[in-house]
């Protein structure tokens, strides 16, 4: 999967969570999922969950906490599903 099909999905999985839905439309790999998506921070772990599940991965706490930005997110799914 390339990177631009791991970003469409991120975009695509955080999109219900995104209450600034321009910032979302407008995203790039340094878009603060927290502070420019307004995305609470307790759906993170449904983020992350969906992230499991739609890429086939284990997220670790540890990497969870890593996940700030779509580009860190986008980072760590190609790590894991490679």
């Amino acid at each position: 999967m390339s990177e631009k099909e791991i970003f469409d999905k991120v975009i695509k999985i955080l999109s219900p969570y995104a209450k600034n839905k321009e910032a979302l439309a407008a995203a790039t790999e340094e878009t603060k999922i927290l502070a420019d998506l307004q995305v609470n921070s307790s759906r993170l772990v449904d983020i992350i969950l969906a992230f499991e599940d739609n890429f086939n991965i284990e997220v670790s706490d540890e990497d969870a906490r890593k996940v700030m930005t779509v580009g860190k997110a986008v980072e760590m799914i190609r790590a894991k599903a490679s």
